[in-house]
Protein backbone atom coordinates (compact mmCIF):
# COMPACT_ATOMS: atom_id res chain seq x y z
CA UNK A 1 0.00 0.00 0.00
CA UNK A 2 2.97 2.59 0.40
CA UNK A 3 4.36 1.85 -2.79
CA UNK A 4 4.99 5.08 -5.00
CA UNK A 5 3.71 4.20 -8.39
CA UNK A 6 2.22 6.23 -11.59
CA UNK A 7 -1.25 5.89 -10.19
CA UNK A 8 -0.55 6.92 -6.56
CA UNK A 9 1.15 10.08 -8.24
CA UNK A 10 -1.78 10.59 -10.47
CA UNK A 11 -4.31 10.77 -7.56
CA UNK A 12 -2.13 13.41 -5.96
CA UNK A 13 -2.53 15.27 -8.59
CA UNK A 14 -6.36 15.01 -8.25
CA UNK A 15 -6.28 15.82 -4.91
CA UNK A 16 -4.10 18.73 -5.24
CA UNK A 17 -5.98 20.10 -8.22
CA UNK A 18 -9.26 19.66 -5.92
CA UNK A 19 -7.87 21.43 -3.20
CA UNK A 20 -6.38 24.21 -5.04
CA UNK A 21 -9.97 24.74 -6.91
CA UNK A 22 -11.55 24.44 -3.36
CA UNK A 23 -9.44 26.87 -2.27
CA UNK A 24 -9.90 29.58 -4.91
CA UNK A 25 -13.61 29.05 -5.54
CA UNK A 26 -15.53 31.96 -4.40
CA UNK A 27 -18.83 30.88 -5.17
CA UNK A 28 -18.71 27.29 -3.07
CA UNK A 29 -21.68 24.75 -3.46
CA UNK A 30 -24.13 24.30 -0.62
CA UNK A 31 -24.12 20.56 0.10
CA UNK A 32 -27.59 18.97 1.38
CA UNK A 33 -27.37 16.16 2.69
CA UNK A 34 -28.77 12.51 1.25
CA UNK A 35 -30.45 9.37 3.20
CA UNK A 36 -28.21 6.99 4.11
CA UNK A 37 -30.30 4.74 1.21
CA UNK A 38 -30.23 7.29 -1.34
CA UNK A 39 -25.87 7.18 -0.67
CA UNK A 40 -25.72 3.71 -0.70
CA UNK A 41 -28.02 3.63 -4.14
CA UNK A 42 -25.08 5.93 -5.56
CA UNK A 43 -22.18 5.17 -4.00
CA UNK A 44 -22.56 1.00 -3.72
CA UNK A 45 -19.90 -0.68 -1.76
CA UNK A 46 -16.21 0.94 -1.21
CA UNK A 47 -14.67 -0.88 0.98
CA UNK A 48 -13.93 -4.41 -0.64
CA UNK A 49 -11.62 -7.15 -0.70
CA UNK A 50 -9.69 -6.19 -3.84
CA UNK A 51 -10.12 -1.92 -3.53
CA UNK A 52 -12.08 0.03 -5.75
CA UNK A 53 -9.31 2.21 -6.87
CA UNK A 54 -8.21 5.35 -6.23
CA UNK A 55 -9.98 7.20 -8.83
CA UNK A 56 -12.81 5.47 -8.46
CA UNK A 57 -12.97 6.30 -5.03
CA UNK A 58 -12.02 9.90 -5.42
CA UNK A 59 -14.66 10.13 -8.19
CA UNK A 60 -17.25 9.30 -5.84
CA UNK A 61 -15.89 11.72 -2.95
CA UNK A 62 -15.67 14.66 -5.28
CA UNK A 63 -19.32 13.81 -7.26
CA UNK A 64 -21.08 12.33 -4.71
CA UNK A 65 -20.36 12.09 -0.88
CA UNK A 66 -19.00 15.77 -0.60
CA UNK A 67 -22.07 17.20 -2.50
CA UNK A 68 -24.18 15.50 0.64
CA UNK A 69 -22.10 17.47 2.81
CA UNK A 70 -22.05 21.39 3.95
CA UNK A 71 -18.67 23.26 3.62
CA UNK A 72 -18.15 25.05 6.95
CA UNK A 73 -17.27 28.35 5.16
CA UNK A 74 -20.06 29.34 3.12
CA UNK A 75 -21.04 32.73 2.91
CA UNK A 76 -24.91 31.83 3.72
CA UNK A 77 -23.84 29.31 5.77
CA UNK A 78 -25.19 30.82 9.25
CA UNK A 79 -26.55 28.68 11.80
CA UNK A 80 -25.10 26.83 14.94
CA UNK A 81 -21.31 28.72 14.77
CA UNK A 82 -19.61 28.18 11.38
CA UNK A 83 -16.16 28.53 10.42
CA UNK A 84 -14.44 30.32 7.98
CA UNK A 85 -10.75 28.95 8.07
CA UNK A 86 -8.52 31.26 5.82
CA UNK A 87 -6.90 29.65 2.25
CA UNK A 88 -3.47 29.89 3.90
CA UNK A 89 -4.59 27.61 7.02
CA UNK A 90 -7.03 24.94 4.88
CA UNK A 91 -3.49 24.99 2.38
CA UNK A 92 -1.23 24.45 5.15
CA UNK A 93 -3.60 21.66 7.23
CA UNK A 94 -2.40 19.62 3.64
CA UNK A 95 0.89 20.65 4.41
CA UNK A 96 0.05 19.48 8.38
CA UNK A 97 -1.12 16.23 7.32
CA UNK A 98 2.12 15.42 5.42
CA UNK A 99 4.45 16.44 7.75
CA UNK A 100 3.38 12.95 9.76
CA UNK A 101 4.43 14.99 13.03
CA UNK A 102 3.74 13.51 16.22
CA UNK A 103 2.73 16.40 18.52
CA UNK A 104 2.63 15.15 22.12
CA UNK A 105 6.43 15.53 22.70
CA UNK A 106 8.94 17.98 21.99
CA UNK A 107 11.63 14.98 21.08
CA UNK A 108 9.54 14.12 18.37
CA UNK A 109 7.59 17.27 17.16
CA UNK A 110 10.26 19.97 18.47
CA UNK A 111 10.28 22.40 15.48
CA UNK A 112 6.43 22.02 14.75
CA UNK A 113 5.61 22.54 18.32
CA UNK A 114 7.56 25.77 18.69
CA UNK A 115 5.64 26.99 15.54
CA UNK A 116 2.47 25.78 17.40
CA UNK A 117 4.06 27.90 20.69
CA UNK A 118 4.31 31.23 18.83
CA UNK A 119 0.74 31.04 17.63
CA UNK A 120 -0.15 30.11 21.62
CA UNK A 121 1.69 33.29 22.26
CA UNK A 122 -0.33 35.82 20.57
CA UNK A 123 -3.51 33.79 22.05
CA UNK A 124 -2.39 34.11 25.28
CA UNK A 125 -1.57 37.87 24.84
CA UNK A 126 -5.12 38.42 24.19
CA UNK A 127 -6.33 37.18 27.32
CA UNK A 128 -3.85 39.52 29.18
CA UNK A 129 -2.91 36.76 31.77
CA UNK A 130 0.02 37.23 33.41
CA UNK A 131 3.23 36.50 32.79
CA UNK A 132 3.57 32.82 32.72
CA UNK A 133 0.59 31.88 31.57
CA UNK A 134 0.42 29.52 28.79
CA UNK A 135 -2.10 26.68 27.24
CA UNK A 136 -2.06 24.17 24.41
CA UNK A 137 -4.19 23.36 20.96
CA UNK A 138 -6.81 20.60 21.96
CA UNK A 139 -9.17 18.93 19.54
CA UNK A 140 -12.13 21.91 20.59
CA UNK A 141 -13.94 23.14 23.13
CA UNK A 142 -15.17 20.13 24.89
CA UNK A 143 -11.95 18.49 25.38
CA UNK A 144 -10.27 22.32 26.27
CA UNK A 145 -13.05 22.26 28.72
CA UNK A 146 -12.41 18.99 30.22
CA UNK A 147 -8.59 19.59 30.22
CA UNK A 148 -9.46 22.53 32.34
CA UNK A 149 -11.96 20.71 34.96
CA UNK A 150 -9.32 18.04 35.34
CA UNK A 151 -6.70 20.45 36.25
CA UNK A 152 -9.36 22.24 38.75
CA UNK A 153 -10.23 19.37 40.34
CA UNK A 154 -6.08 18.38 41.01
CA UNK A 155 -5.66 22.05 42.18
CA UNK A 156 -8.76 21.47 44.41
CA UNK A 157 -7.44 17.68 45.79
CA UNK A 158 -4.18 19.15 46.31
CA UNK A 159 -4.96 21.51 48.78
CA UNK A 160 -6.86 19.38 50.68
CA UNK A 161 -5.85 15.70 50.04
CA UNK A 162 -9.16 14.53 52.05
CA UNK A 163 -11.09 15.65 48.66
CA UNK A 164 -9.31 12.88 46.82
CA UNK A 165 -12.30 10.35 46.83
CA UNK A 166 -15.14 13.34 47.27
CA UNK A 167 -17.67 14.00 43.96
CA UNK A 168 -16.49 17.58 43.07
CA UNK A 169 -19.56 20.60 42.14
CA UNK A 170 -19.35 22.71 39.37
CA UNK A 171 -20.91 26.04 39.17
CA UNK A 172 -22.25 27.77 35.94
CA UNK A 173 -25.17 29.34 33.91
CA UNK A 174 -28.24 27.81 32.08
CA UNK A 175 -26.66 29.46 29.27
CA UNK A 176 -23.46 27.81 29.30
CA UNK A 177 -22.55 25.95 26.73
CA UNK A 178 -23.55 21.52 26.74
CA UNK A 179 -19.98 20.71 26.91
CA UNK A 180 -19.78 22.13 30.43
CA UNK A 181 -22.22 19.31 31.29
CA UNK A 182 -21.04 16.81 29.30
CA UNK A 183 -17.02 17.50 30.73
CA UNK A 184 -18.97 16.66 34.38
CA UNK A 185 -20.55 13.73 33.17
CA UNK A 186 -16.74 12.66 32.24
CA UNK A 187 -15.29 13.95 35.91
CA UNK A 188 -18.07 12.39 37.77
CA UNK A 189 -19.05 15.86 39.01
CA UNK A 190 -22.00 17.61 39.73
CA UNK A 191 -22.93 21.16 38.06
CA UNK A 192 -25.31 24.00 39.77
CA UNK A 193 -26.79 25.82 37.33
CA UNK A 194 -27.80 29.22 37.91
CA UNK A 195 -31.54 29.86 36.07
CA UNK A 196 -30.07 32.56 33.57
CA UNK A 197 -30.60 32.40 29.51
CA UNK A 198 -28.74 36.28 29.68
CA UNK A 199 -25.73 37.62 31.43
CA UNK A 200 -24.35 35.65 34.35
CA UNK A 201 -24.16 38.49 36.96
CA UNK A 202 -21.75 38.30 39.65
CA UNK A 203 -24.53 39.05 42.33
CA UNK A 204 -26.24 36.02 41.04
CA UNK A 205 -23.17 34.19 41.85
CA UNK A 206 -22.66 35.36 45.18
CA UNK A 207 -26.46 34.45 45.67
CA UNK A 208 -26.28 30.87 44.43
CA UNK A 209 -23.09 30.36 47.00
CA UNK A 210 -24.94 31.67 50.09
CA UNK A 211 -27.63 29.14 49.41
CA UNK A 212 -25.19 26.28 49.54
CA UNK A 213 -25.57 23.87 51.90
CA UNK A 214 -22.05 23.00 54.40
CA UNK A 215 -22.06 19.95 52.19
CA UNK A 216 -22.52 21.61 48.47
CA UNK A 217 -19.69 24.01 49.79
CA UNK A 218 -17.42 21.23 50.89
CA UNK A 219 -17.57 20.09 47.34
CA UNK A 220 -17.71 23.43 44.98
CA UNK A 221 -14.22 23.84 43.59
CA UNK A 222 -14.92 25.81 40.39
CA UNK A 223 -17.51 28.00 38.67
CA UNK A 224 -17.36 28.16 34.80
CA UNK A 225 -17.97 31.43 33.30
CA UNK A 226 -19.04 32.50 29.75
CA UNK A 227 -17.19 34.76 27.16
CA UNK A 228 -19.61 34.45 24.61
CA UNK A 229 -22.43 32.14 24.61
CA UNK A 230 -22.90 29.71 21.82
CA UNK A 231 -27.07 30.88 21.54
CA UNK A 232 -26.53 34.49 21.74
CA UNK A 233 -23.20 35.54 22.40
CA UNK A 234 -23.89 36.90 25.58
CA UNK A 235 -20.84 37.66 27.62
CA UNK A 236 -21.21 36.93 31.55
CA UNK A 237 -19.70 39.39 34.65
CA UNK A 238 -16.62 37.84 34.10
CA UNK A 239 -14.59 40.78 36.24
CA UNK A 240 -17.46 40.31 39.16
CA UNK A 241 -17.25 36.47 38.76
CA UNK A 242 -13.27 36.60 38.96
CA UNK A 243 -13.07 38.39 42.11
CA UNK A 244 -15.38 36.10 43.66
CA UNK A 245 -13.37 33.42 42.91
CA UNK A 246 -10.27 34.91 43.84
CA UNK A 247 -11.57 35.96 46.74
CA UNK A 248 -13.53 32.18 47.96
CA UNK A 249 -9.78 30.76 46.53
CA UNK A 250 -12.03 28.74 43.66
CA UNK A 251 -11.15 27.79 40.13
CA UNK A 252 -12.68 30.50 37.66
CA UNK A 253 -12.32 28.78 33.86
CA UNK A 254 -13.55 30.90 30.99
CA UNK A 255 -15.16 29.15 28.37
CA UNK A 256 -14.46 31.64 25.71
CA UNK A 257 -14.37 29.07 22.47
CA UNK A 258 -16.74 30.73 20.28
CA UNK A 259 -16.60 34.46 21.56
CA UNK A 260 -12.23 34.58 22.60
CA UNK A 261 -11.69 35.12 18.72
CA UNK A 262 -13.59 38.90 19.38
CA UNK A 263 -10.18 39.46 21.97
CA UNK A 264 -8.23 40.35 19.04
CA UNK A 265 -11.39 42.93 18.04
CA UNK A 266 -10.64 46.64 19.75
CA UNK A 267 -14.55 47.88 19.20
CA UNK A 268 -15.63 44.88 22.01
CA UNK A 269 -12.05 43.99 23.87
CA UNK A 270 -13.72 45.97 26.74
CA UNK A 271 -16.49 43.69 27.26
CA UNK A 272 -14.34 40.66 28.39
CA UNK A 273 -12.99 42.84 31.41
CA UNK A 274 -12.05 40.32 33.97
CA UNK A 275 -11.09 37.29 31.74
CA UNK A 276 -7.35 38.20 33.22
CA UNK A 277 -8.42 36.83 36.44
CA UNK A 278 -8.63 33.59 34.90
CA UNK A 279 -7.30 30.44 36.16
CA UNK A 280 -8.04 28.87 32.85
CA UNK A 281 -9.58 29.72 29.32
CA UNK A 282 -11.12 27.83 26.21
CA UNK A 283 -10.68 29.54 22.59
CA UNK A 284 -11.33 27.48 19.73
CA UNK A 285 -9.19 29.06 16.63
CA UNK A 286 -11.33 26.78 14.29
CA UNK A 287 -14.19 28.99 15.16
CA UNK A 288 -13.72 32.83 15.09
CA UNK A 289 -9.73 33.06 14.18
CA UNK A 290 -10.34 31.33 11.33
CA UNK A 291 -8.48 27.99 11.50
CA UNK A 292 -9.61 24.48 10.19
CA UNK A 293 -11.70 22.14 12.48
CA UNK A 294 -10.40 20.78 15.04
CA UNK A 295 -8.73 23.26 16.53
CA UNK A 296 -9.33 24.65 20.35
CA UNK A 297 -7.29 25.86 22.79
CA UNK A 298 -6.58 25.67 26.44
CA UNK A 299 -4.53 28.21 27.77
CA UNK A 300 -4.12 27.90 32.04
CA UNK A 301 -2.54 31.10 34.52
CA UNK A 302 -0.38 28.55 35.90
CA UNK A 303 0.56 25.59 33.58
CA UNK A 304 2.32 23.77 36.02
CA UNK A 305 -0.98 22.69 38.19
CA UNK A 306 -2.51 21.07 34.89
CA UNK A 307 1.11 19.59 34.03
CA UNK A 308 0.76 17.81 37.34
CA UNK A 309 -3.01 16.82 36.51
CA UNK A 310 -2.47 15.70 33.32
CA UNK A 311 0.89 14.17 32.73
CA UNK A 312 1.58 10.70 31.87
CA UNK A 313 3.92 8.20 32.85
CA UNK A 314 4.93 4.86 31.47
CA UNK A 315 8.28 3.04 30.77
CA UNK A 316 7.94 3.62 27.01
CA UNK A 317 7.34 7.50 28.00
CA UNK A 318 10.35 7.93 29.72
CA UNK A 319 12.90 8.63 26.92
CA UNK A 320 10.33 12.10 26.46
CA UNK A 321 11.78 13.46 29.82
CA UNK A 322 15.07 12.89 29.59
CA UNK A 323 17.57 15.78 29.66
CA UNK A 324 18.58 15.36 26.42
CA UNK A 325 14.53 15.43 25.15
CA UNK A 326 13.51 18.74 27.53
CA UNK A 327 10.93 20.73 25.76
CA UNK A 328 7.26 21.98 26.05
CA UNK A 329 5.21 18.51 25.67
CA UNK A 330 1.97 19.31 24.86
CA UNK A 331 0.74 15.81 26.35
CA UNK A 332 1.47 17.30 29.91
CA UNK A 333 -0.93 20.29 29.44
CA UNK A 334 -4.75 18.26 28.45
CA UNK A 335 -5.80 14.80 27.78
CA UNK A 336 -4.85 13.97 24.84
CA UNK A 337 -2.05 11.90 24.58
CA UNK A 338 -1.85 10.81 20.86
CA UNK A 339 -1.84 14.39 18.56
CA UNK A 340 -1.89 16.05 15.55
CA UNK A 341 0.44 19.23 15.43
CA UNK A 342 -3.58 21.21 14.60
CA UNK A 343 -1.98 24.46 15.91
CA UNK A 344 0.36 24.79 12.68
CA UNK A 345 -2.15 26.18 10.07
CA UNK A 346 -3.33 28.93 12.43
CA UNK A 347 0.27 29.41 12.96
CA UNK A 348 0.90 29.62 9.04
CA UNK A 349 -1.88 31.95 8.71
CA UNK A 350 -1.32 34.30 11.48
CA UNK A 351 2.51 34.64 10.00
CA UNK A 352 1.35 35.36 6.43
CA UNK A 353 -1.46 37.67 7.42
CA UNK A 354 -0.22 39.13 10.08
CA UNK A 355 -2.70 40.05 13.27
CA UNK A 356 -3.74 43.36 12.10
CA UNK A 357 -5.93 41.11 9.38
CA UNK A 358 -7.37 39.17 11.88
CA UNK A 359 -8.86 41.71 13.97
CA UNK A 360 -9.99 43.31 10.63
CA UNK A 361 -11.80 40.51 9.76
CA UNK A 362 -13.22 39.64 13.32
CA UNK A 363 -14.62 43.27 13.57
CA UNK A 364 -16.21 42.24 10.12
CA UNK A 365 -18.39 39.38 11.56
CA UNK A 366 -19.15 42.13 14.19
CA UNK A 367 -20.12 45.05 11.59
CA UNK A 368 -22.80 41.88 9.78
CA UNK A 369 -24.67 41.45 12.97
CA UNK A 370 -25.24 45.44 13.69
CA UNK A 371 -26.00 45.50 9.66
CA UNK A 372 -28.99 42.57 9.76
CA UNK A 373 -29.82 44.02 13.23
CA UNK A 374 -30.71 47.30 11.10
CA UNK A 375 -32.27 45.54 8.44
CA UNK A 376 -34.80 43.60 10.33
CA UNK A 377 -35.61 46.63 12.60
CA UNK A 378 -36.55 48.03 8.72
CA UNK A 379 -38.36 45.15 7.83
CA UNK A 380 -42.39 44.75 8.66
CA UNK A 381 -42.27 40.99 8.65
CA UNK A 382 -39.84 40.46 11.52
CA UNK A 383 -38.30 41.29 14.96
CA UNK A 384 -35.02 41.20 16.86
CA UNK A 385 -35.52 39.03 19.75
CA UNK A 386 -32.60 40.97 21.73
CA UNK A 387 -29.89 43.32 20.29
CA UNK A 388 -26.84 41.52 18.88
CA UNK A 389 -24.41 40.30 20.96
CA UNK A 390 -20.81 39.91 19.32
CA UNK A 391 -21.72 38.49 16.02
CA UNK A 392 -24.85 36.54 16.98
CA UNK A 393 -28.22 37.59 16.14
CA UNK A 394 -32.01 36.50 17.30
CA UNK A 395 -34.64 37.74 15.33
CA UNK A 396 -38.51 36.57 15.38
CA UNK A 397 -40.33 35.67 11.83
CA UNK A 398 -43.69 37.69 13.00
CA UNK A 399 -46.88 35.33 13.37
CA UNK A 400 -44.67 32.06 12.90
CA UNK A 401 -44.99 29.00 14.94
CA UNK A 402 -41.84 26.41 15.25
CA UNK A 403 -42.89 24.09 12.27
CA UNK A 404 -43.07 27.27 10.03
CA UNK A 405 -39.47 28.02 11.30
CA UNK A 406 -38.27 24.19 10.17
CA UNK A 407 -40.24 24.47 6.89
CA UNK A 408 -38.01 27.67 6.06
CA UNK A 409 -34.67 26.31 7.35
CA UNK A 410 -35.13 22.90 5.26
CA UNK A 411 -36.17 24.80 2.28
CA UNK A 412 -33.25 27.02 1.74
CA UNK A 413 -30.95 24.18 2.76
CA UNK A 414 -32.87 22.02 0.21
CA UNK A 415 -32.63 24.85 -2.33
CA UNK A 416 -28.87 25.25 -1.76
CA UNK A 417 -29.68 28.89 -0.78
CA UNK A 418 -29.03 29.01 3.17
CA UNK A 419 -28.15 27.37 6.48
CA UNK A 420 -29.89 29.24 8.50
CA UNK A 421 -31.78 27.00 11.48
CA UNK A 422 -33.68 28.30 14.48
CA UNK A 423 -33.26 28.26 17.95
CA UNK A 424 -35.21 28.54 21.33
CA UNK A 425 -34.78 31.80 23.67
CA UNK A 426 -36.73 31.99 26.85
CA UNK A 427 -37.94 35.52 27.57
CA UNK A 428 -40.64 35.99 30.72
CA UNK A 429 -40.03 32.41 31.57
CA UNK A 430 -41.41 31.08 27.86
CA UNK A 431 -39.60 29.18 25.59
CA UNK A 432 -40.24 30.60 22.46
CA UNK A 433 -38.88 29.17 18.92
CA UNK A 434 -36.78 31.88 17.44
CA UNK A 435 -34.35 32.44 14.40
CA UNK A 436 -30.55 32.62 14.74
CA UNK A 437 -27.81 34.43 12.87
CA UNK A 438 -24.15 33.50 13.40
CA UNK A 439 -21.79 35.49 11.52
CA UNK A 440 -18.25 34.04 11.06
CA UNK A 441 -17.02 34.37 7.50
CA UNK A 442 -16.16 37.84 6.44
CA UNK A 443 -17.21 37.10 2.50
CA UNK A 444 -20.86 37.08 3.91
CA UNK A 445 -22.35 40.21 2.18
CA UNK A 446 -25.11 42.42 3.27
CA UNK A 447 -27.16 41.25 0.02
CA UNK A 448 -27.13 37.58 1.56
CA UNK A 449 -28.59 38.84 4.54
CA UNK A 450 -31.43 40.98 3.12
CA UNK A 451 -32.28 37.96 0.77
CA UNK A 452 -32.35 35.40 3.59
CA UNK A 453 -34.86 37.85 5.51
CA UNK A 454 -37.21 38.15 1.80
CA UNK A 455 -37.17 34.44 2.03
CA UNK A 456 -39.30 34.47 5.34
CA UNK A 457 -42.05 36.75 3.65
Amino acid sequence: MHEIDIDLIEMTLDVMKYAINRITDMDPHLGKPKSERELRSLVGETVTPSGIGGERAFELFRDVLVKASVPIDHPRHLAFVPASPTRAAIMFDLVTSATSVHGAFWMEGGGCIFAENEAMRWLVSLTGLPEGAFGVFTSGGTEANLSAMVAARGAWREKDPSKRSTRGLVITSAGAHSSVRAMAKVIDADVMLIDTEGRLGSEMLAERISLLTPEERSRFFAVVATAGTTNAGIIDDLEGIGKICRDLGVWFHVDAAYGGGALAAPSVRHLFTGIELADSVTIDPHKWLFSPYDCGAVIYREPEIARRAHSQGGSYLDIFYDEGARGFNPADYQIQLTRRVRGLPLWFSLAMHGTDRYALAIERGIELARIAGRLIDAAPHVELVREPSLSCVLYRRIGWQPDDYNRWTYKNHSDGFALVAPTKWRSHGVHETVARFCFINPDTTEKDIADILDSMK
